[in-house]
């Protein structure tokens, strides 16, 4: 029997490993001066490792529940090991193309593989608190940038880009398979009995033909589609709306990844008192003011406090899924069900940057694009009172008790 604790830290083990990606932004000029790259260039290599992050996890989701937490985060550690030592060479040879293979193929589907690995096992071992257990797990994503930031800044400066990469990569690589190998679901008749029927539940292919699971992936989409646009443009927004200058616009960018981490426990852990359907109604009312708000305010402080709040959603969005998934469809195939919601995620990568950039050059400024995200929101706020009022149906709950 496994320590559901040391458990835990294994989940976080992993999630803060490949959760390094949020830091990309750090590498973007010193990957465009080595290797002579436009600023385009650069973000898209981001755009395709978040891209195949959604897809590696919505296709191969059934794959990674047979083959198990442990054979599925070795997996994940050999993909996103080889993804970063990969990347290395394509910095050593100044080759684009490798930087798009190793870092947002290769490594992009080590992400998708090791964001799911941990969730559906660490579940199981608290039953009773889902949301705190997700929270905890995807909590180490969140955070991962406060880390690695610093970090690859130190590296790259003092050691060269081609060894952050090294140095990083053979890192991540020892934490990611020491916390692999201690993954493992619990056993039958075990002091985890109180949670037996979470091992019961619908499979992906059932989950997927219900209105909730599509109402859930659009709910999903929106919220990281808004957040994932708002962060992209944060600090030059900042700066341009309500005057911040460079290093205060940046020192906000740092409290931003605090909140996205401290956003995805505080929220996952306030849903197992509330309920996940009430919280999501929660964060999107929070999103809907917030958003209009946003686009009428001059004053840096109420900029900021906004902008800390919708990023404090847009993470409690992400640890809380998990946990609403396995309310709905339990956790007999949760690995592979959340797979299928993260395919919004990898579409989301690329939606949100696309909508700010094409609202900010047909109108030469933010406020439309920001009133285009809080009507986004009421669409939101009407599903998920939908899904609260009428989500948990019999039919969902005759495919979670008939297996």
């Amino acid at each position: 029997m496994r320590n559901r604790w040391l458990i835990a830290l294994a989940a976080i083990g992993i999630h803060i490993s490949i959760g390094s990606v949020y830091a990309w932004s750090v590498l973007t000029k010193p990957i465009m001066a080595e290797m002579g790259i436009t600023l385009k260039e650069t973000t898209w290599t981001f755009s395709l490792a978040i891209l195949f992050l959604g897809l590696s996890a919505g296709f191969l989701g059934s794959f990674v529940e047979k083959l198990g937490p442990k054979k599925s985060g070795l997996l994940a550690t050999l993909f996103f090991g080889t993804g970063m030592l990969g990347t290395a060479l394509a910095v050593e040879e100044g080759s684009l193309a490798m930087l798009y293979l190793f870092y947002g193929i290769i490594g992009g589907i080590g992400l998708g593989i090791g964001y799911i690995t941990p969730v559906s096992t660490l579940v199981k071992y608290f039953p009773n608190h889902r949301g705190f257990a997700t929270g905890l797990a995807i909590m180490g994503f969140g955070f991962a940038a406060l880390v690695a930031g610093p970090v690859m800044q130190y590296l790259t400066g003092e050691f060269g880009l081609r060894n952050n990469f090294l140095i990083l990569g053979a890192v991540y690589i020892v934490i990611m398979s020491m916390s692999a190998l201690y993954l493992k679901p619990p056993v039958a008749n075990s002091a985890v009995e109180a949670g037996e029927k979470t091992h019961q539940g619908a499979t992906a292919n059932e989950a997927v033909k219900t209105w909730q699971f599509s109402a859930l992936w659009w709910i999903f989409f929106v919220n990281i589609t808004c957040g994932i646009g708002l962060l992209s443009v944060a600090s030059p927004m900042a700066q341009e709306v309500v005057g911040m200058d460079a290093a205060a616009a940046a020192s906000m960018v740092g409290i931003i990844g605090l909140l996205n981490g401290a956003g995805r426990i505080i929220w996952s852990t306030v849903s197992d008192y509330i309920g996940r359907g009430m919280t999501y109604i929660m964060f999107f009312l929070i999103e809907i003011a917030a958003f209009y708000h946003l686009a009428n305010t001059v004053d840096a402080m109420i900029f900021q406090l906004l902008i800390l709040l919708i990023i404090s959603c847009y993470g409690g969005g992400f640890s809380c899924m998990p946990a609403y998934l396995s309310d709905l469809f339990g956790t007999r195939e949760l690995s592979a069900i959340h797979g299928r919601i993260l395919t919004a995620w990898g579409l989301a990568g690329i939606a949100g940057p696309s909508i700010i950039a094409v609202f900010r050059e047909n109108t030469s400024g933010y406020d439309y694009t920001l009133y285009f995200f809080a009507g986004c929101f009421v669409i939101n706020f009407l599903i998920a009172l939908v899904l609260k009022t009428y989500g948990r149906r019999k039919r969902v709950h005759a495919l979670v008790e008939t297996h």
